[in-house]
C-alpha cells in the first residue's frame, strides 16, 4: 500500500540582484517561493496500478521525487506498506524501484553490467543477482543487446534497461516517471504489458503519463493534480462521470478546467 496524505513542497524563489520579487498570477507563486506541490493526497493499494495525471507543470514530477525520498516534503505525510518515508528515507529506499524522468544509465557498461551494478547496490548475493537479470532480460525481450554499451542503445533499449535496474531488487512499491515518453509502439508495448504484470505480484505501481489510452488500457485508479493540488481521486469510470463525458480526453480537461 502506498499512502500519500496532504503533502507539500516548496523552492525559493531567486529574484534578480537588487530588484524586488515580480507579482504574479500564478497561484503556485507566492510571497518569493514556488509552491510545486500544495496539497496533493492519494492511495494505491496492493496488485492496484494508479495513474498520476495533470498537465505540464502541475506538480507530479516533484510528488514522485517525494515519493522516491530524492526530495523531503516540507507537509504531509506519505508511508510504503507502513513505512514512515519521511521519518525513514533509507528504509524506505530499499522497498522501493524508482525511475526517473531519466534513464540514469552508466553508458560505458553494458546493458547487463548496468542493471548487475544497481542490484550490487542493494546488497543481492552474485546468485539472485544473475538469476534475476536472467528474469528481467526475459520478461522485457533485453538479451539480444544484453551485451551492448548503454550508450551505444537505442532510446527504447536504454528505457527498458532503465526499467530493469529500477526493480532487479525486487522493490515493494515501483514508481515510474513518464516510462513510455519517446519510445515507438513496440518498445512501449513492451513495458506497458511489463506494467500490467505487477497487477498478479501485488505490488502498487504509480506512474504518470500525458498518454490517456495507457491510463484506460492499465489503471485501477487515478489521481489528478492541477497547480499543486490533488483535484481528483477515483477509478477512471468515476472520472468519466465525473467529467460528464465517455472519453477520457473530454472528461480530463473538464475536470482541470473546471478548477481553473
Amino acid at each position: 500500500m502506498i499512502e500519500v496524505k496532504n503533502i507539500s513542497k516548496r523552492f525559493r524563489l531567486n529574484a534578480p540582484k537588487g530588484k524586488p520579487m515580480a507579482s504574479t498570477r500564478d497561484l503556485q507563486e507566492q510571497e518569493g517561493w514556488f509552491h510545486a506541490v500544495r496539497d496533493v493526497s492519494f492511495q494505491c493499494a496492493a496488485g492496484e496500478v494508479l495513474g498520476l495525471l495533470g498537465p505540464n507543470g502541475a506538480g507530479k514530477t516533484t510528488t514522485l521525487r517525494l515519493l522516491s525520498t530524492a526530495l523531503k516534503a516540507d507537509a504531509g505525510s506519505a508511508r510504503i506498506n507502513d513505512i514512515d518515508i519521511v521519518k525513514f528515507p533509507l528504509m524506505a529506499r530499499k522497498n522501493i524501484g524508482f525511475l526517473s524522468g531519466t534513464t540514469g544509465l552508466y553508458g560505458r557498461l553494458t546493458a547487463r553490467e548496468n542493471v548487475e551494478y544497481f542490484a550490487r547496490l542493494h546488497g543481492m548475493t552474485e546468485d539472485r543477482i544473475q538469476q534475476r537479470t536472467d528474469e528481467l532480460f526475459t520478461l522485457l525481450g533485453m538479451h539480444g543487446f544484453g551485451n551492448k554499451r548503454a550508450d551505444q542503445l537505442s532510446t527504447g533499449m536504454k528505457q527498458k534497461c532503465a526499467i530493469a535496474r529500477t526493480v532487479v531488487h525486487s522493490p515493494a512499491a515501483v514508481i515510474l516517471d513518464e516510462p513510455t515518453t519517446g519510445l515507438d509502439v513496440m518498445a512501449a508495448k513492451t513495458l506497458l504489458d511489463f506494467i500490467a504484470s505487477y497487477k498478479a505480484l501485488r505490488i502498487p505501481l504509480i506512474f504518470s503519463t500525458h498518454h490517456l489510452h495507457e491510463v484506460e488500457k492499465l489503471c485501477d485508479s487515478v489521481c489528478i493534480i492541477h497547480q499543486g493540488i490533488s483535484v481528483f481521486n477515483g477509478s477512471v469510470a468515476a472520472l468519466r462521470e465525473l467529467g460528464g463525458s465517455r472519453d477520457l480526453y473530454d472528461a480530463f480537461v473538464d475536470v482541470i478546467e473546471g478548477r481553473q
